[in-house]
């Protein structure tokens, strides 16, 4: 399986200048994935540069593996989460990198692979873990949560503004008999809502589906974590770029990289600081950068991508 049949990095070009490399720098790719982004960073700063690939899918790590076999020991991979970047990186004693890229996006190959349980339109299992060896599966969440917190998760993850129907309908479902398949709960869904919502563009099941993933995987946490951690692994002038692809993980960037661009907290009538915060971004992209309208032909799915780079100062 070629990186194009697994999954199609977004924006390949623009992501490898956003990260200023350099010959023989120290880069961290923490969403390997099928390793598209992480062949070009390689190709880049040969012959000396270094790439370390992280990724919590043990397919990703398979595939991405014989994308980059060819560049040696200039790679290191390791099954691990992006969460974790600062003890990543103390692990491996690596002090400090010169560029951290995470692609946030579930690639082809998790929404194409059935038994994943990412996509409604594949009738498997509900799963939807990253990593399939630890964590609660989506059956979990949809089979045993209060409906309050059902709601909640897809109201707030999916921006669903029919939560409260579709949770009706789970509800009654779940009590006669477990919902146990991704076809089951598209069915559902699209059962519980007015036939204005089933004419839209978009499946009526994508947010509720989307909100459950986000949910089983942590993602918004998890995102938050690595922002503030990996800033503190960045050199001087070391770039952290971020590819979102819906507006609760591009408001966490762009919020995570104004913050710490700010520094100073504090109220702005107040004479000194009291809060101690430390300026230690320059936001390097007040507009997300986007795909071109030639990309998106190509690859569709790349029409929600946003792209935000900061620098380490």
């Amino acid at each position: 399986m070629t990186d194009s049949q697994f999954h199609t990095p977004v924006m390949v070009r623009e992501v490898v200048e956003s990260l200023l490399w350099k010959r023989g720098g120290i880069y961290l790719d923490g969403t390997l994935g099928g390793g598209g982004h992480a062949f070009e960073i390689l190709e880049k700063t040969s012959p000396d540069g270094t790439l370390i690939g992280i990724d919590i899918d043990d397919d990703a790590l398979l595939e991405s593996e014989k994308c980059l076999k060819s560049f040696g020991n200039r790679k290191i991979l390791l099954k691990a989460s992006y969460a974790d970047i600062g003890n990543i990186l103390t692990y491996l004693n690596v002090p400090k990198v010169d560029g951290i890229l995470l692609d946030l996006g579930v690639s082809s190959y998790q929404f194409k692979t059935a038994e994943r349980g990412f996509s409604f339109s594949l009738s498997a299992p509900l799963d939807m873990r990253m990593d399939r060896s630890r964590g609660k599966k989506a059956y979990d969440l949809i089979n045993t949560l209060p409906d309050k917190e059902l709601e909640k998760i897809i109201r707030d993850y999916g921006e669903e503004i029919m939560a409260s129907r579709i949770v009706k309908a789970i509800s009654a479902k779940r009590k006669q008999t477990p919902i146990r398949t991704t076809a089951e709960l598209a069915a559902i869904i699209v059962e519980s809502l007015p036939f204005r919502f089933k004419r839209k563009r978009i499946h009526p099941a994508t947010k509720t589906f989307q909100a459950i993933r986000i949910a089983v995987n942590d993602e918004l946490l998890n995102l938050s974590k690595a922002i503030n951690s990996g800033i503190d692994m960045l050199n001087r002038g070391g770039r952290f770029s971020i590819i979102s692809f819906h507006s609760l993980e591009d408001r966490i960037v762009k919020n995570s990289f104004r913050l710490w661009e700010k520094g100073c907290i504090c109220p702005p009538d107040l004479p000194v600081c009291s809060c101690g915060g430390e300026k230690k971004l320059k936001v390097l992209t007040r507009k997300p950068v986007t795909p071109s309208d030639v990309e998106i032909t190509s690859n569709p799915s790349a029409r929600s991508a946003k792209l935000r780079t900061a620098e380490r100062i």
